[in-house]
Parts: C-alpha cells; structure tokens; sequence
C-alpha cells in the first residue's frame, strides 16, 4: 500500500505527486472502501505488482 485517505481531494494531490514524480498511471490501484452509516468511505492506493512466483509455477505445470 502507498496511501491511505477518507478525503478525496487528498486523494486526488497524491495522485498528481506520484505522476509529477514519473510514476506510471497503469501500475496505480485505486480501491473504494465503501464506509456505512458509522464509517466514513476511504481510498487506498497501491502499486500493482506481477507476482514472479505464480510465472514461474505456470511455466512447469505440465511437468
């Protein structure tokens, strides 16, 4: 996880900072936490990352 907020427009600044610092946009998950009557919604941003474990097993699954 990079970032976690309940305020969108902070969400929305970080955001802006990581694009300003070259980081690729495609790579950026975005989640919604979708908050109840008790809990405000929050926003967690994360970097996505391919999983070298799961590449490798796929390449011997025939073995």
């Amino acid at each position: 996880m990079i970032f976690e907020t309940v305020d969108s427009a902070e969400l929305g600044v970080h955001l802006r900072r990581l694009q300003e610092a070259g980081t690729d946009a495609s790579m950026i998950r975005i989640e919604t936490l979708c908050g109840r009557l008790k809990y405000p919604s929050g926003y967690r941003l994360s970097r996505f990352v391919t999983d070298p474990e799961c590449e490798s097993d796929n390449e011997h699954a025939d073995d």
